[in-house]
């Protein structure tokens, strides 16, 4: 099963490195991780989907909680949360598909953020599925690169994910 771990940590150099060495360490595969600064500029949030079993998790969780760094872990996979993700796509594109290229990128509602000769880069804000159900539809256009950040997510209502 994935699960979506959002954990808080110190906003200092090696976290990232001391955090994904765990994983590694202990086998798992990170599907997903997204890490950035917090409201409060000395602690950083990461968002890591992990494949694991129920044990597997109870593992990481506590491995995670002997790391010095660490400050919270919240195992927000059964909550009901806002997920995103930013994907950049360069296609190939000529006179010949542009146009039914754009109407692709329409209907996504993602935009058209560099045009070329013969390429165009379109970024795509959404869940997995919307970014995934995008590439696939213009892989046969021939995707040239692809970027993406992994999922940020958010608790929704009144619980946060903060220290307090």
């Amino acid at each position: 099963m994935h699960h979506v771990l959002s954990v808080l940590v110190e906003n200092r150099s090696g976290v990232l490195s001391r955090v994904s060495g765990l994983f590694s360490r202990r086998g798992y595969s990170i599907d997903s991780i997204a890490v950035g600064p917090t409201e409060d500029p000395a602690i950083s949030r990461m968002v890591i989907v992990v494949e694991a079993d129920e044990d597997g998790l109870e593992q990481i969780t506590k491995q995670l909680h002997k790391l010095i760094d660490v400050l919270k872990i919240q195992d927000i996979t059964g909550e009901a949360r806002v997920e995103r993700e930013l994907a950049l796509i360069k296609v190939q594109a000529d006179s010949s598909n542009r146009g039914d290229i754009l109407q692709i990128v329409d209907i996504f509602r993602a935009k058209i953020v560099d045009v070329a000769e013969k390429s165009l880069v379109t970024e795509i804000t959404g869940d997995t599925e919307k970014v995934d159900a995008l590439i696939e539809l213009l892989r046969p256009y021939g995707i040239k690169e692809l970027v993406r950040t992994g999922r940020i997510a958010m608790v929704r209502g009144r619980r946060t994910g903060t220290l307090s």
